[in-house]
């Protein structure tokens, strides 16, 4: 089943909190995702920057660490930016999330995309989903607890569910990446191009991307 992009907070059996986000694809593969300072980016590969010209939506900050390195927000889009600007300036995440998705909205393309996000907030150890549709906005706080996962996609389970979800065995970031390209429910979910994860350290978060193996 294809469902798009998708945005998932988890915690694991040792209680850190993780936002994972995986880029699915079936018109745009050639891209993938590129670590900085205090964010992650989606990119087209090289021989492939062009792509930007056929589809704005496919060049991105998708993963932004404000307050410190305590927050982390992991989205499909541009809203990554003024979520992660607005809780930097003490905006509750939800209000965050709502403010962005309601300013952006879902993305005008040929599917009318919608825009999903995630928040792992370890100030209160809280995680977060939003999606914003042509048919309405859910955001919510998820009722993580230690060894499991809540997801949202942009495609077909594009609704806040507690169904989508269940038992998470990732241990460290890459572990994560891993598990959001092909692990558990994630591996019937099809046309995987790349995974970035943010898991809780002491220090912070601990930032992995990875792309898809070939097909």
């Amino acid at each position: 089943m294809y469902i798009g992009r998708i945005a998932c907070v988890a915690m694991t059996a040792e209680g850190r909190l993780c936002a994972s986000y995986r880029v699915s694809s079936r018109s745009f593969p050639n891209r993938t995702a590129v670590i900085g300072a205090d964010k992650v980016s989606v990119i087209p590969n090289a021989g492939h920057e062009a792509d930007i010209l056929k589809n704005p939506y496919i060049a991105y900050n998708c993963v932004r660490l404000v307050c410190e390195w305590n927050v982390a927000i992991v989205t499909n889009g541009s809203q990554t930016d003024p979520i992660a600007e607005k809780i930097a300036l003490g905006v509750p995440p939800r209000d965050a999330i709502v403010s962005a998705s309601l300013t952006l909205d879902y993305e005008r393309d040929q599917y009318n995309t919608p825009r999903v996000s995630a928040v792992a907030d370890k100030r209160d150890n809280s995680g977060w989903l939003g999606v914003v549709r042509d048919d309405g906005l859910e955001v919510r706080e998820m009722p993580l607890e230690p060894g499991t996962f809540f997801y949202v996609a942009t495609y077909e389970e594009n609704g806040l569910s507690l169904d989508q979800g269940g038992e998470y065995l990732a241990a460290t970031a890459e572990e994560a990446c891993k598990f959001i390209l092909g692990g558990g429910v994630f591996a019937d979910r099809e046309k995987p191009v790349t995974a970035v994860a943010a898991i809780g350290t002491d220090d912070g978060f601990d930032l992995f991307v990875m792309d898809a193996p070939p097909a």
